[in-house]
């Protein structure tokens, strides 16, 4: 077991938002070689934060940049998760402010995820994920029908022109659509209820969404098997947001997106989905900065 004094540095960086008091914060630990699981998850729990990312060395026959290529993994204060992008982003700028901008390989539990880290004039440092191919599936209507009990939402409160789905794009996700704003400001879940269902299914979040234009989101994530009641911001769900809208026609097979997530927590983020034609694959992109 690592000790407390064995461990290594663990740095604080929020992302999809330049504002350290924005954005979804991440515990990012650099070098997690010293770390068993057991103090992986340890580190995660003492943060309290949704996720923190723990890098190593490659898996040998991952082939990445030089130097620039690392092995992640994923805790939220209850358990490893196989993938989340607001942490991938958060090691991202922290590697790129030690190594300088570029690419990066991680190699997480989902697959090879390629990031690419740029620095703005105005000095904000973005990164921007590529997400494993992606896919979707129906959601039988006994396991909507708990989901929505347990959010307490009306099925006649959800958007008929977003059919509820499970989304996958490293991760799993419920998407469900809110007719109007007010629905998705008024969150007031059973933690344990939506927290078994989740299990049940395999869920990471559920992704609440409200369209305000043809390009322009609103979300939430409520993440109780993460053992926190909401996400700030949440780049695994939005690449399987992204492959979700894709597939069932909602949008272009090319496109970008604005999902803007936190406003109702006051910490306010904004992320940005890329589709491509040809590419199944979904991009996130935010800014990212250390928490001092």
């Amino acid at each position: 077991m690592t000790t407390t004094a064995s461990r290594p540095e663990v740095l604080r960086y929020t992302a999809f938002s330049g504002d350290p008091a924005g954005g979804n914060p991440a515990g990012v630990v650099l070098d997690a070689r010293a770390l068993d699981d057991g103090a992986m998850l340890a580190v995660a729990a003492e943060l309290g934060y949704s996720e923190s990312a723990f890098l190593t060395g490659p898996p040998e026959g991952l082939d990445g940049p030089k130097g620039r290529t690392y092995r992640i993994r994923y805790f939220s204060p209850k358990a490893e998760v196989p993938f989340c992008g607001h942490a991938t982003v958060a090691a991202a700028v922290a590697l790129a402010e030690r190594l300088g901008p570029g690419p990066l390989l991680f190699a997480t539990q989902a697959g090879p995820v390629p990031v690419d880290v740029t620095a703005e004039d105005d000095g904000t440092v973005r990164a921007t994920l590529t997400s494993v191919e992606p896919y979707v599936e129906e959601v039988g209507d006994a396991d909507l029908a708990e989901a929505l009990a347990a959010l307490d939402w009306p099925a006649a409160d959800l958007d008929p022109a977003f059919p509820p789905r499970i989304a996958y794009a490293g991760a799993r996700h419920l998407v469900l659509a809110a007719a109007t704003r007010a629905r998705l400001a008024e969150l007031a879940y059973d933690f344990a209820r939506l927290e078994a269902l989740m299990h049940r299914l395999d869920l990471t979040t559920v992704q609440l969404v409200w369209r305000e234009s043809p390009t322009l989101f609103h979300v939430r994530d409520p993440f109780p098997v993460g053992g926190v009641v909401e996400d700030p911001a949440t780049g695994a769900a939005a690449a399987a947001f992204g492959g979700y809208a894709r597939e069932l026609g909602l949008v272009p097979e090319d496109a970008v997106l604005t999902l803007r997530q936190g406003e109702d927590l006051g910490r306010p983020g904004e992320l940005t989905v890329t589709l491509r034609a040809g590419d199944p694959r979904v991009r996130v992109s935010g800014a990212g900065v250390r928490i001092r």
